[in-house]
């Protein structure tokens, strides 16, 4: 059974309710995971896109901050562009081991016009500010999401939002764009009240560190605890998991489909 599809808000698009995230197919400095991992080579990666297509999976996570994921990706999705929704990012580059931030209107429509190209594509689906915490301070002052209504204006991405750090500024991200990306998992439940919004006003939102990455407890059913609990939420468009292990792909997929059962 394929991985079902919901709205993400009222853009038009429908994403699995399980998206792939992306980091490890471009990056293994600076992760939050448990314990390392070796990047996967190109058939391998080809192997996990094809797998995740298998499952009903449309939806891939990248950004400029995980390495060099966006230049595989380009490459991996040649003759098949139609069959994923891209969610990429601007305003973190990660370089030499570090994080920088730049939210300003040049280096948005810069990054988005890199990205482009590294996808090898003519348009991104969504489009996140890839927040440093300051969340309000973005919105009010640096002119991205501005920006980032330009360009889907201008057709080069089709939904644009911010992923988000703190509660009042996934609030004022939601009343500015069309999407938002939140932190939702058993240990850290803060950033709800931004679902509740998002669903009353009919925004999308995209669910990241579902699992803690990686670091949630080991007793009991956690993983279906965790996708019962975001699941049962309708304001819920879809959760990222950043797995590069087929074994461990499967085994989410199957977990998400069995809360959903559940739920019904």
């Amino acid at each position: 059974m394929l991985l079902p599809r919901r709205p993400l808000g009222s853009t038009g698009l429908e994403v699995s309710i399980l998206g792939l995230g992306t980091v490890k197919l471009g990056r293994d400095q600076g992760v939050k995971y448990p314990s390392g991992f070796t990047i996967p080579d190109h058939r391998a990666a080809l192997d996990l896109l094809s797998l995740a297509q298998d499952l009903g999976i449309n939806l891939l996570d990248t950004a400029p901050a995980y390495g060099n994921s966006e230049e595989r990706l380009g490459p991996l999705l040649k003759g098949q562009r139609h069959d994923w929704l891209i969610c990429s990012k601007v305003g973190e580059e990660f370089e030499n081991g570090q994080s920088s931030f730049d939210f300003s209107p040049q280096h948005t429509r810069f990054s988005v016009e890199r990205s482009l190209q590294r996808l090898a594509t003519d348009h991104i689906d969504i489009v996140m500010v890839h927040s440093d915490g300051n969340d309000e301070d973005i919105i009010r002052n640096s002119g991205t999401l501005e920006t980032l209504s330009e360009l889907k204006q201008e057709g080069k991405l089709r939904a644009f939002g911010m992923s988000t750090k703190t509660v009042n500024g996934g609030l004022l991200a939601a009343q500015h764009s069309d999407c938002v990306m939140v932190t939702w998992n058993l240990a850290q439940q803060d950033e709800v009240p931004v679902i509740d919004y998002c669903q009353r006003h009919h925004k999308g939102v995209l669910i990241k560190k579902a699992l803690a990455s990686g670091h949630i407890p080991s007793a009991g059913d956690p993983v279906g605890d965790s996708f019962r609990m975001i699941f049962a939420h309708p304001g819920v468009s879809s959760a990222i998991v950043g797995t590069i292990n087929p074994q461990h792909l499967r085994s989410n997929a199957s977990s998400a489909l069995q809360a959903l059962n559940l739920l019904r």
